[in-house]
Order: structure tokens, then sequence, then C-alpha cells
């Protein structure tokens, strides 16, 4: 086993002649280029790209639940349905645009700028639909259904370029990763933003809680006609005003983000012949053992966060009792999110990435472990929130930060391919959405057979229990279960220098004047 590791882990480097990648004893080399910098300004507006997808997704993820229960009045079967195959196409359409625009062509504009620019006015408008309620009891459900799956297409059509652009702005390791932190900086300010904007408009929609269904129904039939029309109608329109605002948001970021990045290509892809067929990339992807485990780790360390995030709410009201204090304490984990990606940018800089993941992501157990074994006590719980915003900050920013590194390594092991960097950003979404929708799944399920009863001021002593083992219990086993299939992660920071040393003699090969096909078809053999 470890000798079969150690194998894999061996870079294309140490096979490299010294004639390439010693530039003195080329005769005829011209001078080594200079790095490709990026400026301050150019990492911004590459971040803001980010905030779209961050901004809709907390809005849709918090609100459309209650959204299209309370204010649609749709059945909650029907919104099950809904919120499923809503879900489930998210998911299926990351590998279908990942197909799509690997089978692009490069244009003025780049390959994945023309599909973040043309989908971005379809995408807000199908978003905005979604929070209209139609004149139509009976279409009801097909209309949110159609204008769902609709938006997800359009902002899966914005976020994979988006994400693959992270190999097309910058050849140098650093500048990537340092492009990258910026970048989930402003994601976590955007699920700051997009709960803020939702929360503070939609606030006053807040619906009271019963004691029991028979109170909840005599409410019901008391209530003035003309007033509940009133407030149903000004609850409607608040739900509108927030998706305007946060529409507009998406089109400005989009604007920032297609006028202050430009897209490079790799000197070396340019002299090569068509992009490799969709599944014959696929293939190798799949078969490119740093790629499986890497994306097999963050799936059990995602689902354990997604676990919280989707039960954080109905845990903080009922097991925890602070009804009214859920949106400061989220407030809490996302602005400490914030804060912190910096230090962890800095700190997988000076210690690498694999003691990042081991020392980020295990930060969360225990606190985790503190808030299960405690009574209720607020001022704990927000040092806990702190304390896991830490954490939240390590996950989000890690996986980014070693996707790169991950397709360098491809592409060393595979120098004849190009055009694979969207199969590799689009399977990992999907194995994201995979997940999400797992927890989503599980947190439901496991509520239904507790007993939760809907609209209720308290909650049985099961469902309690139940979210407290989904909140603290089961994240922690996800978690020591993908620290563990991390040890098996084979690029480190010897394999990352070595891998950058043999891509940059490859680039300085291709974009040298002076060199011949016959060196060129050596190198690519060598490789």
């Amino acid at each position: 086993m470890a000798k079969g590791e150690g194998a894999e882990s061996g870079s294309a480097a140490g096979l490299l002649p010294t004639s390439i990648l010693q530039a003195s004893e080329r005769p005829a080399q011209e001078p080594k280029k200079k790095k490709q910098q990026l400026s301050v300004c150019n990492k911004l507006c590459y971040a803001v790209g980010g905030a779209p997808y961050q901004v809709t997704g907390c809005a849709l993820g918090f609100f459309l639940q209650i959204y299209l229960l309370d204010v649609a009045q749709v059945g909650p079967f029907s919104a099950s349905i809904i919120l499923f195959v809503g879900r489930a196409w998210d998911a299926i359409t990351d590998p279908l645009v990942g197909f799509c625009i690997s089978k692009s062509s490069w244009t003025c504009l780049g390959r994945l700028m023309p599909w973040i620019i043309f989908s971005t006015p379809l995408a807000v408008i199908a978003y905005f639909l979604i929070w209209f309620v139609p004149d139509i009891p009976q279409g009801q459900t097909y209309w949110y259904l159609l204008f769902y799956c609709l938006f997800e297409t359009l902002v899966t059509c914005f976020h994979v370029p988006y994400s693959a652009l992270t190999m097309f702005i910058s050849t140098e390791q650093t500048e990537r990763d340092s492009a990258t932190a910026y970048r989930m900086t402003v994601e976590v300010l955007g699920t700051v933003l997009g709960t803020a904007i939702q929360g503070q408009i939609v606030g006053q929609a807040d619906m009271p809680c019963f004691q029991d269904h028979n109170s909840s129904a005599e409410a019901s039939q008391s209530t003035n006609g003309t007033h509940y029309i009133t407030s149903h109608r000004e609850t409607q329109n608040a739900y509108l005003l927030a998706a305007g605002v946060i529409a507009f948001i998406y089109v400005i970021c989009a604007v920032i983000l297609t006028l202050g990045v430009r897209e490079r290509r790799e000197p070396y892809e340019a002299k090569q012949a068509e992009p490799i067929a969709y599944f014959q990339g696929l293939r190798l992807v799949m078969s490119h053992g740093p790629y499986i485990k890497l994306i097999t780790g963050f799936l059990f360390t995602s689902l354990a966060f997604m676990l919280v995030e989707g039960n954080f709410v109905l845990f903080c009201t009922y097991t925890l009792g602070f009804r009214n204090e859920f949106q400061n304490l989220l407030l809490a984990i996302m602005l400490s999110a914030t804060f912190t990606i910096p230090v962890w940018q800095w700190f997988l800089t000076r210690f690498g990435k694999k003691t990042a993941v081991y020392v980020g992501i295990s930060s969360a157990v225990p606190f985790l472990i503190l808030v299960a074994l405690m009574e209720s006590n607020l001022i704990v719980t927000y040092v806990v929130a702190v304390a896991a915003g830490i954490s939240v900050a390590a996950a989000f920013l890690l996986p980014w930060s070693m996707l790169p590194d991950v397709i360098d390594d491809f592409h060393l092991k595979q120098p004849h391919f190009h055009g694979t960097e969207p199969i590799f950003f689009s399977f990992y979404v999907f194995f994201t959405k995979f997940a999400s929708g797992v927890s989503l799944g599980i947190s439901t399920l496991s509520l239904h057979f507790a007993g939760y009863k809907t609209l209720s001021c308290s909650q049985p002593e099961h469902v309690k229990f139940t979210l407290n083992m989904l909140v603290t219990m089961a994240p922690i086993v996800l978690i020591l279960l993908g620290l563990l299939l991390f040890k098996l992660y084979p690029i480190d920071e010897e394999r990352r220098r070595q891998n950058k040393k043999a891509l940059q003699a490859l680039r300085d090969e291709a974009s040298s004047s002076g060199c011949s096909e016959t060196d060129s078809t050596e190198l690519a053999s060598i490789l």
C-alpha cells in the first residue's frame, strides 16, 4: 500500500531532463518571463463574481420553504416536490453544463466568459419570478417548479464557468490561491448579505406559533378577511422587493467580473489540437486518484456542515429555546468566518494545505461536543457560534484552493489532453449538491419520524433529541470520517513544488520561439 501510494505521488518534475529544468544550459533560450502577478483590483473583481451564487442560494435555502407554504400557500406535499426536484435538477445540471462548456470554442471574450455574460439576464428574470405569486391556483406547483429549475440551470451556467475560471486567471499557484482566498471572503460576505437582505425586508411576515393545532384552526377562522388579504399582499410585495434587490446585486457583480477579469489561455494548450471528447475526459478525470480522494473527503465534511446549516434554526428555536436569537447567532457565524478566511489563507501558505484541513475542520469538533452536552446558555452559544465560524471558513476556502493543485497534477500526467477543467469543477459542485440533498432528506425524514409539529411553539422531546443529534453527533462522525480519508490524499507541499516546476518548464517550452517540434514531442513523451 505504501509503495503504491508513493509511486502515485511521484512527480513528473523528477523525470524532466536537466536541459529543460535549467535555463542556463539552453544556448538559445529567451530570457525567463515575469510571473503573471494579479493586482488587488483583479483579485477583487474576480472575487465579486462569487457573490451572486451565494446571495441567491442563501435566500432560497433559508426562505423558499416558508415562502411556498405560508405566502404562496402551496400544499406541503407539492412544496416538497418542488424543493426536492429543484435540488435534484440543480445537481444534474452541473455535469451537463460542464459537458457543454468543454465543447465550447475560444472566442475574443474567452471560453468561459460568454457563458457568464449571456446567462445573467435570464437568471435574474427567473429568480424574480420564483418570488411572484401567480393568480393560477391550479397551476402554482408547475409555475414554481418551472422557474425554480430554470433558475438553477441558469445560475449553474454562471457558477460552473466561474469556478473553472480559477485556472485561467493566472498560471501561478500562489496567485490562484490568493485569488481564491479573496473569492471565499466575498462568498461568505454574500451569505451574510443574502440572509440580511431577505431577513430584514420580509421580517414583517413572521408567522405566530400556536400551542396546539386546535388553537391554530380557531385563529385562522376568526381572522378578519380584509385584514388578512391586506397583510398577505404586503408580505408578497416584501418578498418581491427582496428579490429585486438581490437581482440588482447579481447584475452588478456580473458586470464587475466581466470588466475586471481577463481569461488567459495556457500557452501549451493553444498549440494543441481540439479539446478532448467529454466522456473520454470524464473517464480520465474520474480515474485520477488525487481527485477522487479529495472529493470523497470533502463530501463527508461538506455533509457535516450542511447538516448543521440545515437544522440550525430549528435547533436554536426548539432545542436551545432561542426563538428570537437564531438570526443573530447565524450572523455571528458568518462574520466570524469572513474575518478568519485571511487567517486560513496565511496558515495554508505557511504550513501547507493538508495541515490546514486537519486543523481547520477538526477545530469544530470540541465545540460541537460542548453544544451537545451543555444546558441552554445564550453566552456559551454565542462563543460556540464564533468558534464554528472559524471552522466554516476553512471548509469554505480549502476545497477551492486544493482543486487547482489536483488539476495541475492531472495536466502533468495527461499533457496531451486539455479542456477538462469544467469537468473537474462541475463534478465537484455536483457532489457538493448531492451532499446537500442527502442532508435535506435525512433531516426531513428524521424529524418526520420523531413527530415534528408544524407551527407549534414547542416540540416533543424526541424532536429535540433528534435535532441535537443532527447538529452535533452526526456532524462529528462525518468530520472524523472525512479527515481519515484525507490521509490518503497524496498531494503534499513537496509534490506541489515539484508540479509547479514541471508545469513552468512545460509553459516555457511552449512559449519559447526557439523550441523545435522535436523538442516539444520529446517533452510531451517524457511527461
